[in-house]
């Protein structure tokens, strides 16, 4: 375990220069799916010093801005050393960004330079004229543009850089947030923020120099950032990049080849492989499915599938770690009981993001976890039962939003705040309760997406949508309000809707007829499918509304072909406000 008695500074030079010293040789950076020899600690470190060099001969400087915009690979963590250890500041781009947020970042945060990967660059062709000044591939580091002559590999090699001082509270990052309310938000962080984060994550988990991390979320999300790349940079693991994205084609034989020791994950990914392999191995017969409507069969079952799964990971796994948004409680209650090594960590962008999580062996279904060593988490202006915003006071709080003082002057509680003034006011709704006498924090929801009801009960929709998407046609869930009530909008699992409306049609009787007049049997049949359909429809309704209370009902169902989600894979939400503007507040 490192400490910032090994650093002796929160900054990225000395994370790094720790790190050589240490694991010099040893490999860092690396593909998943690539017979290529992973770059090692002094590789990584020389590359990103000849990056310095590069940016310096290109006029670049002290607090310039440099945006990053490409996937998760070696290149991206080299790069990024290679702006911050010289005081500029990185700004990274989430791939999935369109060049029309592209260009509204560069121009609100006035980029200098622009690191991209090719194949996204390529996104960028109705935006030329609004690139900034420079323009380097990510892929391997070549000047596409610049105002000013490209020197040489020997010549940048041969560059003495000036020295400089990097403060603690230097900005190393500007976050743009592809947050669920619309706005996206330059979130500003500095070397100690980061850093610190990173020392104070391994309460959670020690990590060593033979850990193996498989990454494949978006390194440019603060939490895989943070936690999948810096946290392991620290202690000398080596990083195994994806750089496909994570469908099963590709994950299956990086599992086999890499057999990670760590994994980062949203909780959508666990929630699938639940939904579409564990739950029918055990609905396939009645027999088993009745077993596992019993808690002390449905704990054994759940331990041996917890087993095999642990293969399919490639047999190494000890830390999983999640993140992101709140997880399925049966979800999680499957994890815990097959003992899989499972964690929970949660923050935000504008905390650098960690702040409170459960360790592999200390995990507690329903809850997020113990505080993090050094943060002062607090519940603000709490209701009779405990609840109220989660408010924090830590070294990982962002410095504030980029050039937005008002809002944020609104990020943080004032006096009139049960807790004081200077705390961070996260959004969301909490409560923390002693657990074998440790506090641990337990979420209700955000406090923007609360809804009130006609008679003035607080409604928290994702405690329905839980419900929802346990329904086993229900791919995923949102509830919100229109001006009559409230409207769970449904992305269906398409494929299990269509076989259960043709296996309630039985189909199967219907062969001959078909064979007879196939042109009008198939016009009916479909208008009999559809039929089922909304049959079904009902049923998800009723489904829903017995398990909650009165206030908390369904007033009518709607089904969405595919959610706008976020990096972190939640629903962008403000896309959804079904309100009338007269009603909206």
């Amino acid at each position: 375990m490192e400490t910032i008695d090994d650093l002796g500074q929160y900054t990225f030079p000395a994370l790094l220069n720790n790190s050589v010293k240490k694991f010099g040789d040893r490999p860092a950076l690396t593909y998943a799916l690539k017979d290529e020899e992973p770059i090692t600690y002094n590789k990584m470190a020389e590359n990103a010093l000849n990056f310095s060099k590069q940016l310096f001969a290109l006029g670049l400087k002290k607090e310039s801005k440099i945006a990053l915009y490409g996937i998760g690979c070696p290149a991206w963590g080299t790069a990024y050393f290679g702006i911050v250890n010289r005081g500029m500041i990185s700004v990274p781009l989430l791939p999935d960004f369109s060049s029309a947020e592209v260009k509204s970042i560069l121009d609100h945060c006035q980029v200098n330079a622009l690191i991209v990967d090719e194949t996204l660059y390529k996104k960028l062709s109705d935006i030329q004229e609004n690139l900034p000044p420079i323009v380097i591939s990510l892929n391997n580091f070549s000047v596409i543009k610049a105002p000013v002559p490209v020197p040489s590999e020997d010549e940048i090699k041969k560059i003495e850089l000036p020295e400089i001082n990097i403060e603690e509270d230097s900005i190393a990052s500007i976050i743009y947030t592809s947050g669920t309310t619309g706005r996206s938000k330059g979130v500003v962080l500095t070397h100690k923020n980061l850093v610190w984060t990173a020392i104070q994550g391994q309460y959670t988990h020690r990590i060593n120099k033979l850990d193996r991390v498989l990454s494949f979320l978006p390194i440019s999300h603060v939490y895989e950032f943070t936690i999948g790349f810096l946290m392991q940079i620290l202690n000398g693991a080596c990083i195994y990049y994806l750089a496909k994205p994570p469908v099963v084609s590709s994950l299956l034989p990086a599992f086999a080849k890499v057999k990670p020791t760590i994994i980062l994950s949203v909780p959508l990914v666990m929630e699938k492989i639940y939904k579409n392999k564990v739950l029918p191995t055990f609905e396939k017969n009645r027999f088993v499915k009745f077993l596992y409507s019993i808690p002390m069969f449905r704990r054994i079952l759940n331990r041996v599938a917890g087993k095999s799964l642990k293969k399919t990971f490639g047999g190494h796994l000890q830390f999983f770690g999640i993140g992101g948004a709140k997880v399925d409680p049966k979800v999680e209650r499957f994890m815990k009981e097959a003992k899989f090594p499972y964690a929970i960590g949660y923050g935000l962008t504008e905390t650098s993001p960690l702040l409170a999580s459960s360790g592999v062996r200390i995990t507690k279904p329903g809850t997020i976890g113990v505080i993090v060593p050094g943060v002062d988490l607090q519940i603000a202006n709490p209701n009779e039962e405990g609840v109220g915003e989660v408010v924090a006071k830590a070294p990982n709080v962002m410095v504030g939003y980029y050039k937005d003082d008002a809002l944020t002057k609104a990020a943080f509680t004032t006096e009139e705040d049960s807790c004081g003034p200077g705390y961070f006011k996260t959004g969301d709704l909490g409560v923390i309760k002693n657990w074998h006498r440790v506090p641990r924090l337990s979420l209700k929801g955000r406090s923007k997406n609360m809804i009130l009801s006609a008679s003035g009960e607080n409604i928290y929709p994702e405690d329905i949508e839980f419900i929802l998407n346990q329904h086993p046609l229900v791919a995923e869930s949102l509830v919100v309000e229109d001006d009559n009530g409230l409207v769970a909008l449904l992305q269906m699992d398409e494929e299990k809707l269509e076989e259960e409306a043709k296996r309630r049609l039985s189909l199967s009787e219907l062969k001959d007829d078909l064979q007879e007049k196939a042109t009008a049997k198939k016009e009916e049949i479909q208008d009999k499918l559809a039929y089922q359909k909304e049959v079904i429809m009902n049923e998800i309704k009723f489904f829903v509304n017995k398990q909650v209370n009165k206030t908390s009902k369904i007033d009518r169902i709607e089904t969405i072909k595919q959610f706008e989600k976020t990096a972190s894979q939640k629903i962008k939400r403000y896309l959804y406000d079904l309100r009338s503007k007269v009603t909206k507040r």
